[in-house]
């Protein structure tokens, strides 16, 4: 149940640990910030993290981790076959999915990657509620091409739906039969649909589409990489899910699903990842790519100490009062800017808060990549860095033509038990000065664009001197404050 407090307007989230260790941050004068964007090709993964204040990129490998992950990683055994690290991973899996059957990866890419090999080749299609960038990448290196069929109201910015990330069921029937089972490669749901504002989808959803893909003889899949806030979600959210106990869920979701795989970097707080399956099938028909791309069947790529404390992370998923402190810190965040009439996506999803930077700058064409353009002001408005989720994270089209993207967002993470309640109300206040001054923001431009994953390390530039007046209006209104 949810701590409340006697006076409601000290109502906050409240953290369910202490903190135990710190990393001293440093937040550079407007004038640095302004430089460094710049030196980064107004990309913000190519800053450098010693010239960043709140890193908000990501919650891929940044969450923190608990005494037990720390302690557990000093059992580790390093034995190249027969580890009995392994097999204390194998037994998290067992015991929290019920599944007999783990395929280790570095990470949930990798995963993918192994997925992508057994199952793509040119000419299948992958279905998905909405695709994520490196799954994409990999289904269309392969030949194959990617279908998105959320339902609509996952594209609606702010709604009352609950699940927005939830398949079509009509149209996932239908596209089944006009493409063919056979030339289906697999059916994926994504838990925390991460390019729309990590929106869940709910637990009858979910069992609707493998019920669709058992009906018609087509592979299931579930990206379970933020499957702990989708879960939180289901808990609050859902009522057939009220009174189910975590661990309930997960095996339920288990027992339906032809394969789950997920980056450990997300669930269970730790790094690498893992593909599971309650049927030896799938799993000897992705056995032969682990040793080809990751490592032995023992390892796959990770070190043991990371095998360590992602067996105790599993475990620690099945604990609300762990799972429910990203969604209850970006909860807290999105209504703080959306009672400053700042465009969020709302409902709040998991991962982040997400501005709508369409909204922010409605006058900034895609090709200019708005969301990008968000993100550099957000940096120098106060060193915070964000994501780009929007057009600048597509990949153009085989004749050279770029596809937009349906919503683009600045995705602010909130990884998991890292952040003060101080340091979220600093970001609200910086996101509301972005938007007070929204009009003095313009688009960007390439100057270095990759021909694959271009967001990663392509580099731009303001189009215009947009980013010097922010920064002069910046010194303005704060003075000689940082």
């Amino acid at each position: 149940m949810a701590v409340k407090f006697y006076k409601s307007e000290n109502q906050v989230p409240l953290e369910m640990h202490k903190v135990r260790m710190i990393q001293k941050l440093s937040l550079l004068p407007v004038e640095e910030r302004l430089k460094k964007i710049q030196e980064a090709g107004n990309n913000t993964f190519l800053l450098q993290n010693k010239d960043v204040y709140l890193d908000m990129l990501t919650d891929s490998g940044v969450n923190g981790m608990s005494d037990n992950q720390f302690a557990a990683s000093f059992q580790a055994d390093d034995a190249y076959a027969g580890s009995a690290t392994f097999l204390r991973v194998k037994k998290a899996v067992k015991d929290v999915f019920g599944a007999d059957y783990v395929l280790p990866a570095h990470q949930g890419r990798a995963a993918e990657n192994i997925i992508a090999e057994a199952y793509c080749t040119p000419g299948k299609v992958a279905l998905m509620n909405f695709h994520f960038t490196t799954t994409k990448a990999h289904v269309t290196r392969l030949g194959g091409t990617v279908e998105e069929l959320v339902d609509p109201k996952g594209l609606i910015p702010q709604s009352d739906d609950p699940f927005k990330g939830d398949y079509n069921l009509e149209n996932l029937k239908q596209r089944i039969d006009e493409i063919g089972p056979d030339n289906v490669a697999f059916v994926r749901v994504e838990a925390g649909t991460n390019l729309i504002g990590g929106q869940p989808v709910s637990l009858d959803n979910m069992l609707a589409v493998t019920d669709i893909c058992h009906e018609k003889n087509v592979i299931s899949i579930l990206d379970a990489s933020l499957l702990q806030d989708n879960i939180y979600f289901m808990k609050t959210r859902e009522a057939r899910c009220k009174y189910m106990e975590v661990g309930d869920i997960f095996r339920l979701l288990a027992d339906h699903f032809d394969i789950i795989y997920f980056s450990a970097r997300k669930l269970s707080f730790s790094k690498g990842g893992l593909i599971i399956s309650k049927d030896e099938k799938f799993y000897k028909q992705m056995q032969p790519f682990i040793p080809l791309f990751e490592g032995f069947l023992t390892y796959g790529g990770m070190d043991v100490r990371t095998m360590e404390s992602l067996a105790v992370g599993l475990y620690e998923s099945l604990d609300m009062e762990y799972i429910s402190q990203g969604p209850l810190f970006i909860e807290y965040l999105a209504k703080e800017l959306d009672a400053y009439g700042v465009p969020v996506i709302l409902p709040p999803g998991g991962l982040g808060c997400h501005l709508n930077a369409g909204a922010f700058i409605p006058d900034v064409p895609h090709n200019q990549y708005p969301a990008a353009a968000v993100a550099a002001a957000m940096y120098i408005a106060g060193g915070i860095r964000g994501m780009e989720r929007g057009t600048l994270s597509e990949q153009r089209n085989p004749d050279g033509s770029e596809p937009f993207a349906e919503l683009e967002l600045l995705r602010l993470a909130v990884p998991r038990r890292v952040f003060t309640l101080s340091q979220i109300k600093y970001v609200a206040d910086r996101v509301k000065w972005v938007w007070d001054n929204r009009k003095l923001i313009g688009g960007v431009e390439w100057t270095e664009e990759p021909s694959v994953l271009r967001f990663f390390f392509g580099r731009l530039k303001e189009v215009g001197f947009w980013q010097e007046q922010l920064a002069e209006k910046f010194r303005q209104d704060f003075g000689d404050s940082l």
